[in-house]
């Protein structure tokens, strides 16, 4: 097979993906989410970050927030750059969470290096009042 610039593309993306699989599920052997302490995970795309609180006893979300959210939208759209916007996201989940009783948690990264984006939403969250 001729690896041209597309197929070495893939290829390194494809890599980078299994790698990050990896990362992630050595993660989650050890982290979970209970009752007492539900998980926080991180999505990051390209253009949006996502976090819920999980509970993995139950297999429920317990509180999502995103920079899609409906009510975060119109401010998250406006804050640049996107490490303002997950800060945005970090201090609204903790908001909601402790509304609903929960304080603490334990933060899976989700395969994603804790820096950047991610680094920002966890202190957000730690500084809005969430422990982990």
């Amino acid at each position: 097979m001729q690896w041209n610039g597309i197929m070495d593309i893939r290829h390194k993306q494809d890599k980078k993906w299994r790698q990050r699989q990896r990362r992630k599920q050595r993660t989650r052997t050890k982290v979970t989410g209970t009752a007492e302490r539900p998980r926080l995970t991180v999505y990051r795309s390209l253009k949006h970050i996502y976090a819920q609180i999980i509970d993995d006893e139950k297999g429920h979300t317990l509180i999502a927030a995103s920079t899609v959210d409906r009510e975060l939208r119109p401010v998250a759209a406006h804050a640049r750059p996107k490490k303002t916007q997950a800060e945005i996201v970090g201090r609204t989940l903790a908001e909601r969470a402790l509304r609903a009783g929960i304080q603490k948690v334990a933060f899976d990264r989700n395969g994603y290096r804790y820096h950047g984006r991610v680094k920002a939403l966890a202190e957000a969250a730690r500084q809005a009042g969430l422990n982990f």
